[in-house]
């Protein structure tokens, strides 16, 4: 009997030791926390435990802070009065942050000790790091605090020298000391680079010499020991910071930014270094953001038998799993448009389920992968993932869509449908074979496209635009027209595709975008005063991938000399100077004809006059490529752009014109400036 109640009271003591589920103990002098279920802690702002064990201190809420503080103040003082030098202390703790963003966070974290909660219950969010306020985050010798801070964000007013260091404060967020987050290598003494916002674990040592007033702090990934040579080491004497008792804990904050902070393991100590941490106790970081959790589940699982529960969570698991898989964005006012919808589902087998197989290329707007549907008939299809962020404009975006979805036109890709899902947007056109047309300009791997194969992209591209401008239901304005925007089909057809930035209005009517978009060097010079496209602005793009087309050149291209040569103005001056011809590619196999590439030359530079009504509508083009119509006699110079030069600086007028010349008029044009 004597036996079992001395084994009894030796478990009671082993377990008020370790400190039972948490691994932490507190004799008012050191603890430690292998996790925090069932800690002893003061939780304040939005700060929790979670169920594994996890001190969050900010859930993810903005402009929220968080702290968490042993409950009761330290004895700090040398001397049992309170009076004398501060104490030696020493702590380590495991941290994470998780941002929203790989590469981007809200605020960071810090480990502080204060000698008033006070400070700490008028601290703010963002950037005072739930420690001060903006009355004294630059400095208050009044405040008694000092603090170890983690920062994520580079913040000009507390002079940071990075947006990924730690520092030493002290009634201030202008920290004493501070360095770009990382270690020194044991090894080869090097330094290694440290993200604070990769949501990986990594360990901080903090220890203060109370006979030294010397401060050291160190960090490393978790699992890797302490390394040698710490972060950042000063003098600093908190005698005159702390009082004879503080208070020892974590804070944190969010701005704008969605951002989870997490502590995984603490241990303190006075007098002593900090008990190490048992790294295999310490609870598991969440692998990505929570999903809410259906309260049905919450509900009945408890009450569930075992052999039930093992079936139903299987059952849930498999069905959750395929809904999020195939899971889309679908609202009521989409019924209308359900001809041009597409389910995800049909979309990820055709295409393999994205796979870099079937990856045909990545642009600006997003990526596009082949695909082949199988109902309800075998197509070969491209599918265009496009990221949005936000539902505005979305309802009008996907009508226009579904109405664009309507063109039919031998020269145009057909745009099949959509589909949304959160996040991002699949475009559905069916696929070109031969890709697009600037892999045939500009790659010296493919093969090069002759003279007669140019002349008859030429034309299907015009053929388009025509049938966009004046020959469908409605005005479509492309707004993107250029050579990687071309797609050949299985016969090399030139076809228009990349409906993704078009507009559409009622014929008579004025358009209202007033959002410029496009490709540098593609883009008419007045909509950097208007920021209205028009048919206009679509034939200024036009004249640029006719350039492209029989130059072989881009429309803007970059030396290594760093000068720029802007092709419309080199065009202009072989033209000037009687060598036109030397405009033309040469790779062009076969040769070509001298006066259907003078034609196309000048055509291209009439198109991309820096007056819009100088301009000719894209039936007159037709007209010209087809010799129905004689193109203008110009002069290089009437084609200058330093006319557009003049018109800026207002010394343009219609005298500069010959005096039979009419702005408007297309086949009157035949003077000079």
């Amino acid at each position: 009997m004597f036996l079992e109640c001395h084994h009894f009271l030796t478990l009671l003591l082993v377990l008020s030791a370790t400190g039972g589920a948490s691994g932490g103990g507190d004799d008012g002098r050191q603890f430690t926390y292998n996790g925090f279920v069932g800690a002893n802690l003061t939780l304040d702002g939005g700060t929790t435990v979670t169920p594994n064990g996890l001190l969050m201190l900010t859930n993810g809420s903005l402009q929220m802070k968080g702290q968490a503080f042993h409950p009761s103040p330290l004895s700090l003082r040398a001397e049992a009065n309170g009076t004398g030098t501060v104490r030696s202390f020493s702590t380590t703790f495991v941290f994470a942050i998780f941002g929203q963003y790989a590469n981007l966070s809200s605020h960071g974290l810090a480990f502080f000790a204060t000698a008033s909660r006070e400070v700490l219950s008028t601290a703010l969010p963002g950037q005072f790091l739930g420690l001060l306020n903006v009355t004294n985050g630059g400095g208050n010798r009044s405040d008694d605090i000092f603090a170890v801070e983690l920062d994520t964000l580079l913040n000009s007013d507390f002079r940071d020298i990075d947006s990924n260091h730690v520092g030493f404060d002290v009634n201030s967020l202008i920290s004493l000391q501070s360095a770009s987050a990382g270690y020194y290598d044991d090894g080869t003494g090097r330094f290694q680079n440290l993200s604070l916002i990769s949501r990986k674990a990594m360990q901080v040592w903090v220890d203060y010499d109370g006979m030294a007033t010397q401060i050291i702090v160190s960090m490393a990934p978790m699992g890797m020991a302490r390394p040698k040579k710490p972060l950042l080491q000063t003098t600093v004497n908190l005698s005159g910071v702390l009082q004879s008792t503080a208070y020892v804990g974590f804070s944190s904050a969010t701005g704008v930014m969605s951002t989870r902070h997490f502590v995984l393991g603490w241990s303190f100590a006075l007098d002593g270094p900090a008990p190490a941490l048992d790294i295999s106790e310490l609870p598991a970081l969440p692998r990505a953001w929570p999903k809410p959790r259906s309260k049905v589940l919450q509900i009945v699982l408890p009450i569930a038998s075992a052999t039930l529960l093992v079936a139903v969570g299987i059952g849930i698991y498999l069905f959750v799993r395929r809904r999020l898989k195939y899971s889309e964005l679908r609202e009521d006012w989409e019924d209308a448009f359900g001809p041009h919808r597409f389910s995800y589902k049909e979309l990820y087998h055709a295409t393999k389920g994205f796979s870099d197989k079937n990856l045909l290329g990545k642009g600006g707007f997003g990526s596009v992968y082949k695909g082949k549907l199988r109902k309800p008939r075998s197509i070969e299809i491209a599918v265009k993932r496009v990221s949005h962020e936000s539902r505005q404009g979305m309802k009008e975006f996907i009508a226009e869509v579904s109405s664009i979805g309507r063109l039919r036109h031998r020269n145009l890709v057909p745009l099949l449908g959509y589909c949304r899902r959160k996040g991002e947007l699949l475009l559905v056109y069916d696929h070109m074979p031969n890709g697009s047309l600037d892999k045939y300009l500009y790659d010296r791997s493919a093969r090069t496209l002759d003279w007669r194969q140019r002349l008859h992209i030429i034309r299907g591209v015009a053929a388009g635009l025509l049938y966009l401008h004046e020959d469908w239901e409605q005005v479509v304005i492309h707004r993107d027209v250029k050579a990687s925007n071309v797609l050949l089909d299985s016969e090399m057809n030139g076809r228009l595709g990349d409906f993704g930035l078009a507009r559409l209005y009622d014929h008579g009517a004025n358009t209202q975008t007033t959002h410029v978009v496009g490709t540098m060097g593609y883009l008419a010079p007045e909509l950097g005063h208007t920021g209205k496209a028009t048919t206009s602005t679509d034939v200024f793009a036009f004249g640029a991938f006719l350039l492209e087309m029989t130059c072989g050149r881009r429309p803007i291209e970059q030396h290594e000399s760093e000068s720029t040569i802007v092709l419309v103005d080199w065009v202009t001056e072989q033209w000037r100077k009687g060598t036109i011809i030397h405009a033309v590619d040469t790779r062009s196999p076969n040769g070509f004809s001298l006066d259907k590439v003078t034609l196309v030359l000048k055509l291209a530079l009439l198109c991309s006059h820096p007056l819009p009504t100088a301009r000719p509508t894209m039936r007159q083009v037709m007209k010209y490529l087809d010799g129905d119509m004689l193109l203008p006699e110009l002069s290089p110079a009437y084609l200058s752009f330093t006319m557009l030069e003049r018109m800026f600086n207002g010394e343009f007028n219609q005298n500069m014109l010959a005096s039979s010349t009419s702005i408007g008029a297309i086949s009157d044009l035949s003077g000079g400036r």
